[in-house]
């Protein structure tokens, strides 16, 4: 008899430990978890935040302001515009 119970004892506190084990686990789990949710809500702010910033520096004037100030370019017009003429080579040449 005291046999069952000494291995009834052992079952029981093997049990307790693994309960205590598991709960550890699923404890540092949700802490994880709970973490990388605030991560993610934290770059989907700083995604939209950059496609708002995105949306602002490729506005038509301000890439035309750019290009006139540093790039030094300028509206095409007919006075300034090169036209190129193409010739295709004769037969016998190599291009």
């Amino acid at each position: 008899m005291t046999r069952i119970n000494l291995v009834l004892l052992l079952a029981v506190i093997a049990s307790a430990i693994y309960l205590v084990s598991v709960q550890y686990d699923s404890r540092r789990l949700f802490t994880e978890l709970d973490k990388a949710n605030a991560e993610a809500l934290k770059l989907e702010t700083e995604y939209d935040r950059l496609q708002v910033e995105k949306r602002a520096q490729a506005t038509p004037g301000r890439v035309e302001k750019i290009a006139r100030e540093k790039l030094q370019m300028r509206q095409a017009s007919p006075a300034i515009t090169a036209y190129v003429n193409y010739s295709a080579p004769a037969q016998g040449e190599k291009p």
